[in-house]
């Protein structure tokens, strides 16, 4: 099976400053709802921010590790506190959210490092987030730590996938549409 695209990102890229890579107003991001293209931007732009956010505040893995995209409950929370940092340094806001964007992320690193330590991810290291069955289900999977040489090689195959998953949603609906369309009668112009 082919390879999908890979996007054309170098380290410095990925490194840049936390600036917006989209010209839009910030927002939250649903990201249940993003199709493949609103996904692929905003996956770049969130790795793009947690990057800077983890060098300029000397974040360890234990607060952020490096395969937080791996992790839904890390990816939900970095995402709300990227949205809250947008916000927080618009130039139409207060002067002093800022301060209030500071002591909502000492509360926010609390929260990262209950879920990086519940999820076992680590510095070279990942596995899935453990899952407790509820009585009448199923066991869970067993999950093996995983090695992962190379972050970023990683991140831009993880996007991919997600992006690739993503656009066979949307055409299995485009196709169920147009499917629905061709077959329903249309009304007569009598």
């Amino acid at each position: 099976m082919p390879e999908p695209d890979e996007p054309d990102l170098d380290e410095d890229e990925m490194m840049e400053g936390p600036g917006p890579a989209l010209p839009e107003p910030p927002h939250p991001i649903n990201w249940n709802l993003l199709t493949a293209d609103e996904a692929e931007g905003a996956w770049l732009e969130l790795n793009q921010w947690v990057n800077w956010l983890r060098h300029t505040y000397g974040l360890p893995p234990a607060v952020v590790p490096p395969f937080w995209y791996r992790h839904p409950e890390l990816l939900w929370e970095l995402s709300a506190l990227h949205t809250h940092w947008l916000c927080a340094y618009d130039p139409e806001q207060n002067g002093s959210a800022p301060i209030g964007w500071h002591r909502d992320f000492a509360d926010a690193r609390g929260r990262l490092r209950d879920w990086v330590a519940a999820c076992g991810t680590r510095l070279e290291t990942d596995r899935p987030t453990r899952q407790t069955c509820w009585p009448g289900e199923g066991p869970a999977p067993a999950v093996d730590d995983v090695r992962i040489p190379d972050r970023d090689v990683d991140f831009v195959h993880f996007i991919n996938a997600d992006v690739a998953r993503r656009r066979r949603v949307q055409d299995e609906v485009y196709a169920a549409l147009a499917a629905d369309a061709a077959t329903t009668p249309r009304p007569s112009d009598d």
